[in-house]
């Protein structure tokens, strides 16, 4: 009887098991077929674009960064091209931002950006930056942020357009040697070395023929006066081009600032003392190139490709093949000041509407823009999909070796397959090392354009973003600014305080104060300034 018993209860038990199996088999395929559904239910974002060739053609709908988003991201991406023309593209957007209808990310110019944010229709865009760190890190510096930055909150995302900062000061390091000289630091030292290079005949040939400091004049708008090839001389002193745009507080013309006396005075002083190549106000930039590479001067700014660049530097290798340039620090003022110059990033923005931040997307447009910017996505949007459009060869994209090379990216009917190519793009090592290849000297020495350039950008420099959209003096005011700053440095009008002031005040009465006074108030509207 209890075996009995015993049977029939283990026999229910293993029923009651069973019937508890089959439960919980069905509530996993349930959870199962639920978490499936989720999966399905992909996130459509909408992205304007702005095309690397416009000329070429929308990216085709057959693209195989589609499905590559899709199967990763879990995202339905729709691409629409932007007008090739600036003014276009701002009327598209325009028109969207009237009718609510903006996409989730897009393309926008400064003039419009703007706009958008006063009429609340841009999402603000700071805790992205945090959720994308590897495309931060490449994209996204201090000085972008700063860009974008409204009443404390960025609303856009501005990566670098073309490359800065590709200039620097350079020096013979040859000269140096032979004269037993170190490299000068400090204004006082570089006028001792320019002195040296002048009258100890460094070069060896027993003439007096060299000189300590080349340049000649290089105006253009956000370099007026002396131009950017002394701006390595007034950046001792602060005031390296045209436009201070460095706080609210001391915006305005540097031409204004005690210090830009004091920066003339200096440069008089290198030319009454000959150690200016006297050339300098008549050469040309063929000519000033031309000169160095005789060996006229032993100081220079110039910019890396046409230094380092096989073809520019070779007249220079052939002339003297013991010869040697270094990139030095531009020199040091009496007040600790030190730049090379000024530079203003072009940046490309992209905001993200604020209709898109209400339905919930800003983290999957992150997890999309922190995508582009991985390997994959990287030279999948840089260079197309690999032993296709590309080989690589040491991480350097090549169409060299390619089964069939009417596929290379560089090919016209394939440039639609990185139409997106400028939204990851950033001036790396691997977009610039076919650009600037590596070479030897004569003497064996590495040359190379593109670390020369890391070089020239590592050392000081002063930001000016804005200078190159700031009002334009009229033609009377830069005549007079231009001719008057050449005539103190001839001697045809005395530099001196009185003489200086007596400039100052009829640069004010042509139109100076005015134009002064538009581009504070153009640097406060366009936020260039904080």
């Amino acid at each position: 009887m209890d075996s009995l018993f015993s049977n029939n209860k283990e026999e229910k038990m293993k029923k009651l098991m069973k019937g508890v199996a089959v439960s919980v088999a069905a509530l996993t395929a349930l959870a199962m077929v639920s978490c499936g559904s989720k999966k399905s239910a992909a996130v459509d974002i909408e992205l304007w674009y702005g095309a690397a060739a416009s000329e070429a053609g929308p990216i085709p709908a057959d693209w195989v960064g589609y499905q590559i988003v899709k199967d990763k991201l879990n995202i339905n991406l729709k691409l629409t091209n932007l007008p090739s023309s600036e003014a276009d593209q701002n009327t598209k957007i325009n028109a969207a931002g009237a009718a609510n209808t903006l996409p989730d990310i897009f393309m926008v110019s400064n003039e419009v950006y703007s706009t958008l944010v006063s009429k609340r229709l841009l999402a603000p865009v700071d805790a992205m930056y945090a959720k994308m760190p590897n495309r931060t890190a490449k994209l996204y510096d201090a000085d972008s942020r700063a860009f974008t930055t409204i009443d404390g909150h960025s609303y856009a995302l501005a990566q670098p357009g073309s490359i800065v900062r590709n200039e620097g000061v350079l020096i013979r390091k040859d000269w140096l040697d032979k004269l037993g000289l170190s490299v000068p630091k400090t204004t006082d030292e570089f006028m001792a070395v320019m002195k040296a290079f002048t009258e100890k005949d460094p070069d060896g040939n027993g003439k007096n023929d060299t000189y300590g400091y080349g340049a000649f004049l290089e105006v253009s708008a956000p370099n007026e006066g002396l131009g950017r090839r002394l701006d390595p001389i007034f950046g001792a002193f602060g005031v390296a081009g045209t436009w201070d745009l460095s706080s609210a507080a001391t915006a305005g013309l540097n031409l204004y600032k005690p210090e830009y006396y004091d920066a003339m005075v200096y440069t008089k002083q290198m030319v009454d003392a000959g150690v200016m190549d006297p050339n300098w106000l008549a050469y040309k930039k063929d000519d000033f190139r031309a000169a160095w590479k005789q060996g006229r001067f032993g100081i220079m700014r110039e910019q890396n490709a046409a230094y380092a660049n096989e073809g520019n530097y070779k007249p220079f290798d052939n002339n003297f093949p013991e010869g040697e340039w270094i990139v030095v620090e531009p020199p040091v003022g009496p007040k600790g000041k030190s730049s090379a110059g000024t530079y203003s990033q072009a940046y490309r923005m992209y905001a993200v509407s604020a209709k898109a931040a209400k339905e919930g997307k800003m983290d999957k447009i992150a997890e999309l823009l922190e995508w582009m910017s991985s390997d994959e996505g990287y030279y999948l949007l840089g260079w197309g999909k690999e032993g296709e459009n590309y080989i690589l060869n040491n991480g350097v994209p090549t169409t060299k070796g390619l089964p069939d090379p009417s596929k290379g990216y560089t090919e016209s009917a394939m440039i639609p397959l990185t139409q997106l190519r400028n939204m990851v793009y950033y001036n790396g090592d691997i977009e610039l090392a076919s650009r600037y290849p590596t070479w030897y000297s004569k003497n064996g020495k590495e040359m190379s354009a593109l670390k020369t350039l890391r070089e020239m950008q590592a050392k000081s420099w002063t930001a000016c973003i804005g200078q190159d959209k700031m009002p334009k003096p009229n033609a009377d005011v830069k005549r007079f600014y231009e001719q008057g700053v050449v005539e103190f440095m001839t001697g045809n009008r005395a530099l001196n305080p009185t003489e200086w002031q007596k400039f100052l005040d009829e640069f004010n009465k042509i139109g100076g104060k005015e134009w002064n006074d538009a581009g504070v108030a153009l640097a406060k509207e366009k936020n260039f300034i904080k």
